[in-house]
């Protein structure tokens, strides 16, 4: 795993949708995320974004800089090689720690984003979290004609053949995932429920969530938490708790 502190192993997905019948917009959000970011400055976690960066623009990235904190850009980037050429170009000036690319796009186009940018550790997604094992229009079989895992690995491979950093994929692959590519990549898992939190109305397969405890003793790098946090009454107390059983996990990982 990568030599990384409790706190590095911590992303905080700062997702904020507008409700417009209140009045709410994306300068809503935009307010809302640096207030997280204000709130968490000094924490030494990482801050993913990803539709408020499409609606405000990437200088949104330097303001979270600012404040202390990392930032993984979440756009899932997904064209041709020559657009995600171009992608890497315009993000370079902004230096986002962490980007997100689609899998999807094929090993030429991922290799292109990441000559772009070298500085930056570019992850691949793989299947997205809320996609299930079965034959219905939205789920696995429909979609790639094999399992969800099977559909992981087959993308994970693409990313190792591309050079790119690490991957993006639920906790339930990443036993799977350190065993085929041992170190090589890093593995980044959204879809992290702390078992004392409560999230109404979770869009995820149930079976794809996992606690930070579980998810880091199945190999996950880092672990990638939104509503449990960014929902909390206060949610540096709820970064705090996080980070404090990562480190718990590490430490069990350590002694065994």
């Amino acid at each position: 795993m990568k030599n990384l502190t409790p706190a590095e192993r911590l992303i905080v997905a700062a997702d904020f949708k507008p409700n417009p019948t209140k009045g709410e917009n994306r300068n809503w959000a935009r307010r809302r995320v640096l207030m997280l970011a204000d709130e968490l400055s000094g924490t030494g976690v990482c801050l993913k974004m990803n539709s408020i960066l499409r609606a405000c623009g990437y200088h949104l990235i330097k303001e979270v800089h600012d404040r202390g904190l990392r930032v993984l850009a979440d756009l899932k980037l997904y064209d041709i090689g020559e657009t995600l050429s171009t992608d890497g170009m315009l993000l370079k000036e902004f230096k986002p720690e962490l980007l997100t690319v689609a899998c999807i796009a094929g090993v030429p186009a991922m290799q292109a984003l990441k000559t772009e940018l070298p500085d930056t550790e570019v992850l691949g997604v793989t299947v997205l979290t809320n996609t299930k094992d079965g034959n219905e229009p939205s789920d696995a079989q429909a979609m790639f004609v094999c399992s969800t895992a099977d559909a992981v690995l087959r993308f994970a491979k693409l990313a190792g053949y591309a050079g790119i950093n690490g991957l993006i994929s639920s906790a339930k692959e990443a036993e799977m995932l350190r065993a085929k590519f041992g170190v090589a990549m890093t593995i980044n898992t959204p879809a992290i429920r702390p078992v004392w939190a409560v999230v109404s109305g979770d869009d995820h397969d149930p079976e794809r969530i996992m606690t930070p405890t579980k998810a880091i003793m199945a190999g996950a790098d880092r672990i990638i938490v939104g509503e449990p946090i960014v929902k909390a009454g206060k949610p540096r107390d709820a970064v705090m708790r996080t980070i404090d059983e990562i480190a718990s996990a590490i430490s069990a990982l350590s002694a065994a």
